[in-house]
């Protein structure tokens, strides 16, 4: 799949009128729902302690087909693109709106906007070059520290073509390129071994992040990560202020908060947000958006995976509730709209709400201001992984950079770190807001229901105070 088919339906073996007739057919009565049709390549290459150690390359086409009856969803896929697996298919997922005198849904607005091109990148560099530039990380990391004791390397690139058809006859689609480079460092000294790791891409071509020194630079990152790892001290263990890092960090923001402003659990109450529209969940002073409407970036998508164009969602204004993040069926049961945000794995894959690419805005205090103000507590940079319970809020984060502050200065670095609370309380617990707010280097997968999506995150630094730490400390 060097360049896209023009319209997927004609994968089928079958005219495009039979395809229409059979989905039109199978939403006879529902509320809602569509045929998504998918064509993938994917290929990656890891190189790991001196050799390339892994290779794939896969392609996968197939179709999903979706009836909503009220609450009730039928959906059915198959990766055989004939009319017969079509059929099979409207019988199964149809089911559900047998009977069910439903108004099929107005189909979603249309957009022009193209936020990534459309060029499949993983025919450039070629796979040779590819290995050569693994290769000459792993030599390059080697070269700079005789601490360095092993290197793991990986490049990554997807083409997805998607096309989505509804039984009235509305038809979009879209292509969406991915790539990822990833390398991960482990130092030593003596008996002791820590690690340090730097991920960027998004959906942008290889040369964007390989040229002008690129590669070297995020070297250069995971290994300073490790060797401030191999220097960290046992961290503490109590309540404490904490100052969290911009970027990256905001992967706590969207797994403490983001998760439970999706709509599905807000319809269901379930989200420890239920029920509190429009009132104040958050310090006065922070804003979260979702924003799937920015160029090139990893959680981007000019459309989502029922055709709605993707948005600019404001969830949280000024500590205030205002929105949540909603696909068709769950806003149509909530009496809302939907935002751009019903995602889906693949095919074989039913829409949900998702997040795109979720973070909080800038305040007006400076990174060093924020620090200076305390006296004692832990400065977390980067974070790894972590634990959140939707319905509670509660959340569990392990940081894999952090420092101690002490009388308003960054101290020695610190292991075992974990930040430990409730992402409504954790919210209410923001007192400074810096300056920077920025995005993280484009690495973010998110997990719901066995499904897996790209994603970013972000945040400016953030002072939170009282934060229950978990620490090694004795």
């Amino acid at each position: 799949m060097s360049s896209a088919p023009t319209s997927l339906i004609s994968l089928f073996d079958a005219n495009e009128d039979a395809v229409l007739e059979t989905v039109a057919g199978a939403l006879k009565g529902a509320d809602d729902g569509e045929l998504y049709l998918e064509q993938s390549q994917l290929e990656s290459l890891t190189f790991d302690n001196g050799r390339l150690k892994g290779g794939n390359f896969s392609t996968d086409q197939g179709f999903g087909l979706r009836a909503v009856a009220g609450e009730v969803v039928g959906y059915a896929h198959s990766g055989e693109m004939s009319l017969a697996a079509l059929k099979r298919a409207a019988d199964a997922a149809g089911a559900v709106a047998s009977g069910h005198a439903g108004t099929y849904s107005e189909p979603p607005a249309r957009t022009n906007r193209k936020l990534y091109g459309e060029e499949n990148p993983i025919g450039a560099p070629s796979f040779e070059e590819k290995a050569k530039l693994l290769q000459d990380i792993d030599a390059y990391l080697r070269a700079k520290d005789p601490k360095v004791r092993q290197v793991t390397a990986s490049i990554a690139a997807s083409f997805q073509v998607v096309e989505i058809l509804r039984a009235d006859g509305h038809r979009v689609r879209d292509i969406r390129p991915m790539t990822r480079l990833n390398i991960s460092v482990v130092a030593g000294s003596g008996d002791r071994q820590e690690s340090g790791s730097f991920g960027t891409g998004g959906r942008v071509a290889f040369d964007t992040f390989l040229a002008d020194g690129g590669w070297e630079r995020g070297a250069d990152e995971a290994l300073r990560q490790a060797l401030v790892n191999l220097e960290a001290v046992d961290a503490p263990a109590g309540t404490m202020d904490v100052v969290l890092g911009n970027g990256w960090p905001g992967v706590m923001l969207h797994e403490a908060v983001g998760h439970g402003l999706e709509g599905d659990f807000n319809r269901k109450k379930t989200s420890a947000f239920s029920g509190l529209m429009g009132e104040m969940v958050a310090a006065p002073g922070v804003t979260v958006v979702d924003d799937g409407t920015i160029d090139n970036r990893r959680g981007s998508i000019s459309i989502d995976d029922e055709g709605t164009p993707s948005g600019y969602n404001v969830l949280i204004e000024n500590g205030r509730l205002v929105g949540y993040m909603q696909d068709r069926q769950n806003a149509r049961l909530m009496g809302m709209k939907a935002t751009g945000n019903g995602r889906r794995q693949g095919y074989a894959h039913q829409p949900m709400p998702r997040m795109t690419n979720t973070y909080m805005l800038s305040g007006d205090r400076t990174p060093e201001e924020i620090i200076a103000s305390v006296k004692r507590g832990i400065y977390a940079v980067s974070f790894g992984g972590g634990q959140v319970d939707i319905t509670s809020g509660k959340f569990v984060f392990g940081c894999t950079e952090a420092y101690l502050i002490e009388n308003g200065r960054i101290g020695a670095p610190v292991k075992g770190a974990m930040l430990i609370g409730n992402g409504p309380d954790a919210m209410k617990r923001v007192t400074m807001i810096g300056n920077d707010s920025k995005l993280d280097t484009g690495i973010g997968n998110c997990g719901k229901a066995g499904q897996w999506v790209p994603v970013g995150v972000g945040q400016p630094h953030l002072r939170m105070d009282q934060i229950t730490v978990g620490g090694t400390k004795a």
